[in-house]
């Protein structure tokens, strides 16, 4: 892609997600992701509705009238993104791939953590770790990680969560909120999201496609496997192999929510034709 290209596609994104963080997810997402405690701001006049507790006893005596503390929240936070860029990440059945989608999704939350003054940090991976941009504050900042999401050619086409997140425990020290997006077509990271989820506030996005769930019967169909690169005879007018397909889908879809819970990670699983703002605001007034 050249670079005249990038950068449309780089102010297309930001043009979408900017205007939803602005309006939707910044109050959301600060509501949701704490700081690490309040400091003190200033003292003010005491004014109907305040907490008694909050008068400064001293500066009330001076005066001669009740005078009050404000504290504000110790923000300070970081948000790390982690974003698999395997070959499975380069599919979709309509007019939209998983990885356009997972770009999205990443762009909305790292200019929502603008807005709230965090710093930003990106992880590609793949089954090794493709890239690391350490955490920033800023629009500039954000920019170039978008442009990174968009452009970036990674050198493998598997998945590894697991490396990943052990990748993540070993560069970060201290608490952040972390972002794991990724279609979870992976080996086993249970064991170390357990220890990962210990240090960090951790959500799984996963990201999928309908036709990974259902599969047409559309007779003998050739069916590439784009990590392995395998190639495969598929008769889909059988109603068994329909069937096999979907509770592989299933079977990989319970293992994703179970193993997050587990540890006491969150989750949100979004099919590419889903309005994913509802998906991301939902979860965070859950939380």
């Amino acid at each position: 892609m050249e670079t005249k290209d990038i950068l449309k596609k780089v102010k297309k994104i930001e043009i979408k997600t900017k205007r939803l963080s602005d309006h939707i997810f910044s109050g959301e997402y600060h509501t949701s992701f704490k700081g690490r405690g309040m400091t003190f701001s200033e003292v003010r006049q005491y004014q109907f509705g305040d907490d008694v507790r909050a008068i400064d006893w001293n500066v009330t005596a001076r005066y001669n009238e009740p005078y009050i503390k404000v504290f504000e929240e110790e923000r300070e936070l970081t948000l790390m993104l982690m974003v698999d860029v395997s070959g499975s990440e380069n599919f979709g059945s309509t007019d939209t791939f998983k990885n356009e989608i997972v770009t999205e999704i990443a762009a909305t939350l790292a200019f929502s953590a603008t807005q709230n003054n965090d710093k930003i940090g990106l992880v590609l991976f793949s089954d090794q770790i493709e890239l690391f941009i350490p955490p920033k504050k800023g629009k500039t900042h954000v920019l170039r990680i978008i442009r990174e999401l968009l452009d970036f050619k990674p050198k493998s086409q598997q998945t590894n969560v697991s490396l990943a997140l052990e990748y993540l425990t070993k560069v970060l020290k201290k608490k952040a909120i972390v972002f794991v997006l990724s279609d979870y077509i992976t080996p086993d990271f249970e064991s170390t999201l357990r220890i990962s989820a210990k240090k960090h506030d951790i959500t799984g996005i996963r990201v999928f496609d309908k036709r990974e769930r259902l599969i047409p019967n559309v007779g003998l169909i050739s069916v590439l496997d784009a990590e392995t690169k395998e190639e495969t005879l598929l008769d889909t007018s059988s109603k068994t192999v329909r069937d096999e397909y979907k509770a592989y889908f299933d079977k990989k879809e319970q293992k994703f929510f179970k193993v997050f819970q587990k540890c006491g990670a969150g989750t949100i699983n979004i099919e590419v034709n889903d309005s994913y703002v509802k998906k991301l605001l939902g979860y965070f007034k859950s939380r």
